[in-house]
Order: C-alpha cells, then structure tokens, then sequence
C-alpha cells in the first residue's frame, strides 16, 4: 500500500519528492508515505492537485496489483482524495464541465476555525453536475495509479520486499 503512494508520487512528474516511507504504524495509520515540496509554496496548479489525487490514489491501486483485491486501508486516502476533488470542483473552478465558478457559500458558523457546513446555492441539476466531475477526477486519478503500478510491478514488488525487510 505505502509502495504504490510512493510509487505514483515518485514517477509522476511534477509531484514533490517522496521524502520517507515507513509501514511501522503512526497512531491509526498502518504506514505513512511522506512527500514534502521543496519549497514553500502559496498556491497550487490544478496539475499539482490531480497528481495529489493519483498519490491518495497509490496505496488502493497497489493492493489491487499486487493483490488483486482491496482493503479498508485506502479508506482514509478516499476521504481526502474526495474531499480535494470536491473542492476543485466547488472551490477552485477547476471544472471543465462547470468552469471557474464557486459553488457553495459558507454557512458563517466557525468552530476552532473551520466551517462546519456549506450553503447549497445551485439546482440538483448543478449537483449532479457536481457528483459527477468529483466522481470523475478520482476515478481518473485511481485509473491513472493503477496503470503506472502495472507498468512498474517489478519495482512495486522489490520496494515492498524492502520495507517488508527494513519497515522503513
């Protein structure tokens, strides 16, 4: 799973630089692929952000190669590859479908900083629109994945032989 993270971020151009990877588990997570951008950075192509989503992306893809099934390991990874695509969609314009518009207005309740809800401004026609663009964006990203993981299998298999051997 953290091999195919590391894998698409490490043969995709563009991604920041894997950093380390570790399948000794942190907290709830079972292993931790870290990539970290060489520089500070203010503001994200929307490249950058679909090769963020074929990173989230990796660690399904990668059980699906290896394995040839999935687990609830990639749950997580779903969460937030859902949750960036859906922002692309509704927050950054990055629609081609529904092109540079913002959809959802925040409610104004803040807790700790953070919006708890967004207002719904658009029809169920906008958001089907919606569903099916951050549908598509990860789809794309997971198909993506599972593509360059099939290609590199010798090299997906001998770096996870290696952090089986090594953990990190």
């Amino acid at each position: 799973h953290e091999t195919g993270h590391a894998l698409v971020a490490h043969f995709t151009p563009g991604t920041d630089p894997v950093h380390k990877i570790t399948i000794v588990p942190r907290g709830r997570a079972l292993g931790v692929t870290w990539i970290l951008p060489g520089e500070d950075r203010h503001s994200m192509s929307r490249q950058q952000l679909i090769n963020m989503l074929a990173y989230a992306m990796g660690g399904r893809a990668a059980e699906e190669v290896h394995f040839g099934e999935f687990t609830t390991g990639a749950a997580n990874d779903i969460e937030r590859a859902t949750s960036l695509a859906h922002r692309m969609v509704c927050q950054y314009g990055m629609s081609d479908r529904l092109g540079p518009r913002a959809f959802g207005e925040p409610s104004g309740h803040v807790f700790l900083g953070k919006e708890l809800t967004r207002e719904r401004n658009y029809s169920e026609e906008t958001a089907t629109i919606i569903d099916e663009e951050v549908k598509r964006l990860v789809d794309e990203a997971h198909e993506y994945a599972l593509n360059l993981l099939r290609e590199k299998r010798e090299v997906l298999d001998r770096v996870a032989e290696a952090l089986v051997e090594r953990e990190t």
